[in-house]
């Protein structure tokens, strides 16, 4: 451990953030890196008094922080952490990293089912790093999930933040494309959830460095009109819901009317669009029959 004082240390930190780049991806670096955590920094503002403790020397952090803004590299790619609703997560090149928008997804959850403890049966399809269905499975210690993931190295990401995140045994994960692994579960689904590659090709071309050149191209691209996956997942729900079970996807802030139209024409009722913390359509939401 360093000892530094914090009068030098705030006065470093607001150099760093001059070069560039955004305070939550600094505060994630300095609690991975360094060991010091938000609500550290917080108390070092209100008293700027005294000396602190870093795992880290400065000239350490101030080399990762470089490296970041010089090449875009994600943060949280560097850190192998990320924060998400109430977890920590591990993540690497291999799953995308988790948004915060998608953190919607649990409460529209919470809102068609309340805090019920009654059991129940949901599956997330592309799990990623897990995030979706492990808030689930915390939230709902009652009910049964299962997950699927193409890729097996994501799949093991996921299977060590459930095991890091809880002691409980209510999630199980399944290599697969979408609903492939889940051929003994037909009929028998309460809930299925997923947030697919829905950036159509044109549009993944435009996107920013930082996610075009290091998030898994696998875990982004919709097809030509980005509803490909989306299609498909549709398509074949009714297969694995139960009677009045539900599907939540999440889709392109622009389809949100094309993927209503589908959840219809495939007999889903109560189809509704909902929108993000910015007033965007970026989930449809539908019950089958």
């Amino acid at each position: 451990m360093l000892s530094i004082s914090v009068k030098e240390f705030l006065y470093w930190k607001k150099k760093q953030l001059s070069k560039g780049g955004d305070p939550q991806s600094f505060a994630l670096l300095l609690d991975c890196i360094a060991g010091l955590s938000k609500s550290d920094l917080n108390l070092l503002n209100i008293n700027p008094e005294g000396n602190l403790y870093l795992e880290k020397d400065l000239d350490c952090l101030e080399l990762i922080w470089e490296d970041h803004l010089l090449n875009s590299s994600p943060i949280q790619y560097i850190c192998g952490i990320t924060f998400w609703r109430n977890l920590k997560l591990k993540v690497t090149d291999k799953v995308l990293i988790p948004r915060p928008e998608t953190e919607l997804i649990v409460d529209i959850v919470f809102n068609i089912f309340g805090r019920q403890s009654q059991k129940l049966f949901f599956a997330e399809l592309g799990t990623g790093s897990g995030a979706i269905s492990i808030a689930l499975a915390l939230a709902y210690p009652l009910w049964d999930g299962i997950a699927s993931d193409i890729d097996q190295d994501a799949l093991e990401i996921a299977t060590k933040n459930y095991i890091n995140s809880s002691k409980q045994s209510n999630l199980k994960f399944y290599c697969g494309h979408w609903w492939n692994p889940f051929e003994s579960f037909k009929g028998k689904i309460d809930l299925a959830i997923s947030n697919p590659p829905y950036i159509p090709n044109d549009t993944y071309e435009q996107l920013p460095k930082e996610v075009k050149n290091f998030e898994p191209k696998i875990a982004l691209l919709g097809g030509e009109d980005g509803l490909k996956h989306i299609k498909e997942i549709i398509q074949k729900a009714p297969l694995f819901l139960r009677d009045k079970g539900w599907l939540i996807l999440e889709n392109h802030f622009d389809q949100g009317e094309k993927v209503k139209k589908l959840l219809i024409k495939n007999k889903f009722k109560s189809v509704e669009i909902v929108n993000d913390l910015s007033g965007v359509g970026r989930f449809t939401i539908g019950r089958y029959k």
